[in-house]
């Protein structure tokens, strides 16, 4: 017995030892793996947070591009990281709540293989027209769409852009033909030219196109108007209760320690409030909503049950 107690004290004195000895988060530099390419929204929000964690911890932050596949290349590659805090996932909706649901087979678990650290912003997008498009506002584009059923094409480049034109079809009875594209940028180039007709798409794509009167913006899917286009009424202001909007949000791999979580999520609280990071924010026609892991979790899992929703409605099937 005595032995026994002998080496149960021995034990937990080397595991004591070793805790103390273990050097504190973050001690080296840190890897945040995107699943956009350089200079998207994502990029450029990264990089910001990354300069104001790299002030506030004393580590350097770098941001690694890993494009490909809807984001599923980075959501893997950061699933099967190391689970020390220093390989992180920026993400959005797409690889989190819209791939489980448009890609019939992907290679990670949007719940299991991450641990949710911090909602950081949240984003909004607009109904653009071609100008030549006999409808000046919702009513009218409704009105027109009404009267010749799939007649009028909207395009899209993102899950954001179709799952929200879908669930505007939803809303109002109408029906577009949908015509995909690789990104939103090539898309909204074809809508400059009249090969489209709509589409919902981000303000970073759409709203220099709206300014240079190339499209007409009819409506944003915010709750609000957004402040960098004040004159644009939002689409629920004639269609109420319609909303729809994309995040980003912070994640690490499943397993990483609680501390290292809850710092990486204060950091990231902290650095939201820098006016770097609220210019880059509100350029991209975003809005600083901090969430911590929790609450991330299950907003996460209530946008998880809300994409599927209008998918299945809107019977589109997986890839």
């Amino acid at each position: 017995m005595r032995t026994r107690r002998a080496l149960i004290a021995l034990a937990c004195t080397i595991c004591t030892a070793s805790f103390a000895q273990a050097p504190a988060w973050p001690a080296r530099p840190i890897t945040i793996v995107i699943g956009s390419t350089p200079g998207s929204a994502t990029d450029g929000l990264t990089r910001a947070m990354g300069a104001e964690i790299t002030r506030l911890s004393g580590q350097t932050v770098i941001v690694e591009s890993r494009a490909g596949a809807f984001g599923s290349i980075a959501a893997q590659y950061v699933a099967k990281a190391p689970p020390d805090g220093y390989t992180l996932f920026m993400t959005t909706n797409t690889t989190q709540s819209a791939n489980p649901h448009l890609l019939k087979k992907i290679a990670y678990d949007p719940i299991k293989d991450f641990a949710p650290v911090a909602l950081l912003a949240r984003g909004y997008l607009a109904l653009v027209v071609h100008p030549q498009l006999k409808a000046n506002n919702v009513s009218e584009l409704v009105a027109l769409a009404k009267a010749s059923p799939g007649k009028l094409n909207y395009g899209s480049g993102s899950s954001s852009a179709q799952i929200a034109t879908e669930l505007f079809q939803q809303a109002t009875g109408t029906k577009f033909n949908y015509v995909p594209y690789k990104a939103n940028p090539p898309a909204v180039l074809d809508l400059v030219g009249g090969q489209i007709d709509l589409m919902i798409v981000d303000l970073t794509t759409s709203l220099p196109q709206v300014k240079a009167g190339k499209l007409r913006a009819l409506g944003m899917s915010s709750p609000k108007r957004s402040p960098l286009a004040p004159e644009v009424p939002a689409i629920n202001e004639s269609l109420p209760g319609y909303e729809f909007g994309y995040w980003n949000a912070l994640y690490a791999p499943a397993g990483t320690p609680a501390p290292v979580v809850a710092r990486l999520s204060d950091l990231v609280r902290l650095a939201l409030a820098a006016p770097n990071v609220q210019q880059v924010i509100e350029k991209t026609g975003q809005e600083a909503a901090f969430l911590g892991p929790d609450a991330l979790a299950k907003f996460q899992l209530a946008e998880l049950d809300r994409w599927g929703r209008i998918i299945k409605a809107a019977g589109i099937e997986a890839e």
